[in-house]
């Protein structure tokens, strides 16, 4: 219990720094869902859905390979420096075919005009993939309370700047005749949330150069080769799961149905946009997801050689779903407050949501899961599994977003994760037994699922005896599974 109890608390102190600082961002959505159109949002959801793909891409996998080969005492002092030295050049030369190919790019993507935009995208994904590893760095001295201060940094700097640039500015140009805010800042315009998003990523890359200059051990080729050796089968993985992770907002683009006399670019836009915003709403799920991966790779390689170290990953499997399954049941019975998160113009797609939110569970239990084979070194595995996820996702966005638009985009992603889950579990018990609770596990799932829908059919018409019936319902869930826990009733 005791590594459990430091586990969780380094989850708590990353996920200060993610958990609010993803909060806080996510605060900026009812900001752009009421000062832009849904068209508007849509270029917003759609550019930066090409982000995820691209920053795995140009980390290709070096994260994960930075953990594994610091743990190796022969390799230990030139990890660092070596995966540093390989980043600094994928990166510069990412951002070197961006600037010279602008222009056919920029039409490629339908954005031909906004050129900007994919420029100032190309340097927030360089800045971001460079400064990957020394953050990773950070994690891995348990340096939490650094980490979370730059990384709080950087989102106050983009708050702030949003607000500046979208609310604070027009309003003053509305008064006041200020030349350069009449020329740039009269109007609000998706343009600031780039900028906003480019000065934080530069100010965040300023702040680790510390980090990043003060080691001064040699580049190791030998050692390069060794790495990409092991972290070739996570960039491939990668690549394949940011297929699961944002093909669905890229896809409706290619397969929507347009409707007979409306603007097809404003439609499709306006679509992506309504998509996106609702799937903010289940990132509350992906927000902890992130702050207990942070925590939780670092700390699966610091116990591979122990014991129980098995046991220790089949209980953590337990609490990691019993607390999404708490969030999916706090947002689902209390929908009617978090949709004013978004604007009331978004509500349409809010059917999405309880899909979505059971997607990122099942993406977190894959996260899980995929440990076995990061520890015992057979990552191709990693490439089967989420390939498998990318091709589900791919069959079933063609086949169904032409006839059910945005909510197929949903439940193809939800399909895709508990396939990924399955086929992981399969080879888990086949290559690296580790002896997960499903009984328990399949047992929360049904609770979750009895309450979800249980509420759904009560309907009660004070607002107040209703909502004390749902927090009943909430710990309810909980009840149970601190006695299932405590007791082992179900194993």
């Amino acid at each position: 219990m005791s590594i459990l109890k430091k586990l969780a608390g380094q989850t708590a102190v990353y996920g200060l720094s993610t958990i609010v600082g993803r909060f806080l961002n996510f605060l900026l959505v009812p900001l752009y869902t009421r000062f832009f159109d849904q068209s508007e949002y849509g270029v917003v959801t759609e550019l930066y859905s090409y982000t995820v793909f691209l920053m795995i891409f140009l980390t290709y996998g070096l994260e994960t390979g930075f953990f594994r080969f610091s743990q190796n005492n022969e390799d230990k002092p030139n990890v660092y420096t070596t995966i540093m030295s390989s980043l600094f050049t994928s990166s510069s030369i990412f951002i070197a075919l961006i600037f010279i190919f602008l222009e056919p790019l920029s039409g490629a993507l339908g954005y031909a005009g906004f050129e900007k935009y994919i420029w100032w995208m190309a340097l927030i994904i360089g800045i971001d993939a460079f400064t990957s590893v020394p953050f990773a760095k950070l994690r891995h001295e348990q340096k939490a309370i650094q980490f979370a201060v730059i990384k709080l940094t950087n989102i106050a700097i983009n708050i702030g700047l949003n607000i500046l640039l979208i609310v604070v500015l027009p309003r003053i140009a509305q008064t006041h005749d200020i030349a350069w805010i009449d020329q740039y800042f009269a109007q609000p315009s998706v343009a600031s949330i780039f900028i906003s998003n480019l000065v934080a990523s530069i100010v965040t890359l300023i702040m680790l150069l510390p980090q990043i200059l003060r080691n001064h051990n040699s580049f190791d080729y030998s050692l390069l080769k060794r790495i990409l050796s092991y972290s070739w089968p996570l960039l491939i993985a990668g690549l394949a799961g940011s297929i699961n992770e944002v093909y669905d907002r890229i896809s409706l683009r290619y397969f929507l149905t347009i409707p007979e006399g409306v603007d097809s670019s404003k439609y499709i836009l306006s679509q992506v946009g309504v998509y996106g915003a609702n799937y903010k709403l289940a990132m509350i799920i992906s927000i902890f997801n992130q702050a207990f991966r942070f925590a939780a790779e670092p700390f699966f390689f610091s116990r591979m050689n122990a014991s129980d170290s098995r046991e220790t990953y089949a209980k953590i499997m337990n609490y990691f779903v019993a607390f999404t399954l708490f969030l999916f049941l706090v947002i689902m019975l209390f929908i009617d407050i978090f949709k004013h998160f978004i604007g009331s113009n978004f509500h349409e797609g809010l059917s999405v949501v309880p899909i979505l939110l059971l997607a990122n569970i099942f993406l977190g239990i894959v996260f899980n899961l995929s440990i076995w084979y990061k520890l015992s070194n057979q990552t191709k595995f990693g490439i089967w599994i989420v390939g498998f996820g990318a091709l589900i996702t791919l069959i079933i966005n063609m086949i169904f977003v032409p006839y059910y638009g945005y909510v197929a985009c949903a439940w193809a992603t939800l399909a895709c994760y508990v396939l990924m889950t399955i086929l992981s579990y399969r080879l888990c018990q086949k290559y690296y037994v580790i002896p997960y609770k499903i009984k328990s596990l399949a047992m929360y799932f049904a609770l979750a699922g009895l309450i979800y829908v249980t509420d759904i059919y009560i309907q009660i018409p004070y607002v107040i005896f209703s909502y004390g019936i749902k927090s009943i319902f909430v710990l309810l869930f909980v009840g149970i599974v601190v006695v299932n826990e405590k007791k082992g009733i179900i194993s």
